[in-house]
């Protein structure tokens, strides 16, 4: 019998998604993904059957959790190179349980992706602003979660072993193991999001860097021009990075986008 097609509805039915000895059809890991843990946290279980299944399916070694408790202890247990939080769980839920993981030294290079039926920009934000790398809302298609966390892992790949320890301009220095920024001597605390934000405007120093860009490339997804939620992040930069500072580095080009440089 041919195995079942791919579901795309994350609340499918475990019916529709697992049909009887399932697992027993799972085939083999290729190279590309079978070196990766992922923890799946969510209190509907129909969703997270269908994630685990599916991810199983592309080689991923996956891990469950139903609160977000549950998941701070797998998480340090089997250290994941990327988990996936609902926003809303018992006990713990998923804001609470990313801050704590960020708590982690042992857990610094861990990617977070929320899912979370909270859609509105403010929403999103916030689980950025908990340390978030990437936020979806549900329903999604498993095929655009794939995609997003094939891209997560790689961009955590290639910081780990392609980059040299420290970024430099002017003042400001990188320091790209431990994920620490600093300026003048002084250490700058910033959320993970904005840390990829500085980091990138950081690697394409005094180039003009667009809104679908940086959209593109730091959060993985399609610049919507009804929404500002870059211009806000820009935002919280500039207070961290330039307002105690005499030499500003963020500067706005006006219709086209943002520039890093220490010209004014």
């Amino acid at each position: 019998m041919a195995p079942p097609a791919r579901p795309t509805d994350p609340r499918a039915t475990l019916r529709e998604v697992l049909p009887e000895g399932a697992d027993s059809h799972l085939p083999q890991p290729n190279s590309s993904t079978m070196k990766y843990r992922i923890l799946i946290a969510d209190d509907e279980v129909d969703i997270l059957e269908f994630i685990r299944y599916n991810l199983q399916r592309e080689g991923y070694e996956v891990y469950t959790a139903e609160n977000g408790a549950e998941a701070l202890r797998l998480a340090r247990e089997h250290h994941p190179h990327l988990i996936l939080l609902d926003r809303m769980m018992p006990v713990m839920d998923g804001a609470q349980t990313c801050r704590a993981i960020r708590q982690e030294p042992e857990l610094k290079q861990t990617m977070v992706v929320f899912l979370s039926a909270l859609g509105e920009e403010e929403e999103q934000l916030k689980g950025f602003d908990a340390g978030a790398d990437d936020y979806m809302v549900k329903p999604f298609d498993f095929r655009e979660l794939n995609a997003r966390i094939k891209a997560l892992l790689k961009r955590n790949t290639n910081i780990a072993t392609e980059q040299p320890e420290e970024l430099k301009y002017a003042d400001l220095t990188i320091n790209l193991k431990r994920k620490e920024v600093w300026r003048n001597g002084v250490m700058i605390k910033l959320s993970p999001k904005e840390y990829n934000l500085l980091l990138y405007l950081t690697e394409n120093a005094e180039r003009v860097i667009s809104r679908t860009e940086i959209a593109e490339k730091v959060w993985n997804t399609h610049f919507d021009t009804g929404t500002n939620f870059i211009d806000v992040y820009i935002n919280y930069l500039r207070k961290k990075v330039d307002k105690e500072f005499e030499i500003k580095l963020i500067h706005t080009r006006p219709g086209i986008g943002f520039i890093f440089t220490d010209k004014p």
